[in-house]
């Protein structure tokens, strides 16, 4: 997968999806790895099936069964449910408006689910979670995950992105956990120099992407958003600055202040001239001498002299200009 790909021809998209993707102006691969979470969502406590109440909000690690796909009896919204399994018990899963998820999972892998613990008529259930695949954990080893001093009884969750009719977060997180585990990220090339990057401690380019989508914790999120944020105040600055090269292309007439005009005029005002505004009066003339245009903003409180260095330059200019 490249990223000047169109997603809609790596992805199986329908005509409300493709809408809205165009409605987010999301048209390529590359355009979907930029569209950035905006928030994540809690960090949650990894539980036991048996330790779950109504009203959680848990991490649960187990294997999948009985999954299927169906419509609900009156609503006939498309569903996928299941079970997920773990030394301790089980409890049924349920996604509304969610069918393609039983096809993206198999009975019995070993998964992590989070999501928010359901009361229904039959008892409790795992309401729309979100789930990651987990290779090769046996069912057997669900106990090791629940050590007292274990770190990952605690899991920086999922990332929540902004939707619009027609496609949900969760389209979005799996979409682009393909396209990461399709190596797309191997070749992108970074557009912030090696050297700013070790000076201000920020990620590259690759890394600021997984961990923006996928951070293991907060501190990985945060210093993806510090990158990005740097990137984009960065850009601004490097587009001010070839416009200011492009801006001094343009010629202008060069006007050359004789000391003595400058001091004569000055002696005219009925008040002593400030620090301040004699050092404005010089830049302002330093910048008349150059031969392009002279971009520049005289700032100051109002009684201040912004109106005497005004009249000065105004006063160079005049002395200067040639005859006829």
């Amino acid at each position: 997968m490249e990223l000047h790909d169109k997603l809609e021809t790596k992805f199986r998209l329908d005509t409300n999806q493709k809408k809205a993707l165009h409605r987010l102006k999301l048209f390529s691969v590359a355009d979907l790895l930029f569209h950035f979470p905006v928030r994540y969502s809690d960090i949650t406590e990894v539980k036991k099936i048996s330790e779950l109440r109504a009203g959680d909000v848990a991490t649960i690690y187990g294997k999948v069964s009985k999954l299927k796909t169906k419509k609900g009896f009156r609503s006939k919204i498309p569903m996928a449910e299941g079970e997920i399994e773990d030394l301790s018990g089980k409890i049924k899963i349920i996604w509304f408006n969610q069918a393609y998820l039983a096809k993206m999972i198999h009975n019995g892998e070993n998964v992590k689910l989070t999501g928010k613990i359901t009361l229904g008529k039959r008892g409790i259930y795992l309401a729309n979670p979100e789930f990651e695949k987990l290779p090769g954990m046996p069912i057997d080893s669900h106990d090791t995950l629940f050590k007292k001093n274990n770190l990952e009884n605690k899991g920086f969750s999922y990332p929540i992105y902004a939707e619009t009719r027609g496609i949900t977060s969760k389209w979005f997180y799996h979409a682009i956990e393909k396209i990461l585990k399709e190596k797309t990220l191997d070749n992108i090339a970074d557009y912030v120099p090696a050297d700013i990057l070790k000076k201000y401690n920020l990620p590259t380019l690759k890394t600021a992407l997984i961990w923006i989508h996928k951070p293991k914790n907060a501190k990985d999120a945060e210093s993806a958003r510090k990158r990005f944020a740097f990137e984009e105040v960065f850009c601004i600055q490097l587009e001010r600055q070839h416009d200011k090269f492009e801006y001094r292309k343009n010629k202008s007439f060069q006007i050359f202040a004789e000391k003595k005009d400058v001091e004569e005029f000055l002696q005219r005002f009925p008040f002593d001239v400030t620090n301040s505004q004699k050092k404005s009066i010089e830049t302002i003339l330093n910048d008349m001498a150059k031969n392009f245009p002279m971009s520049r903003l005289l700032e100051g409180d109002v009684g201040s002299g912004k109106t005497a260095v005004a009249a000065t330059a105004s006063y160079v200019a005049v002395k200067q200009r040639p005859n006829g």
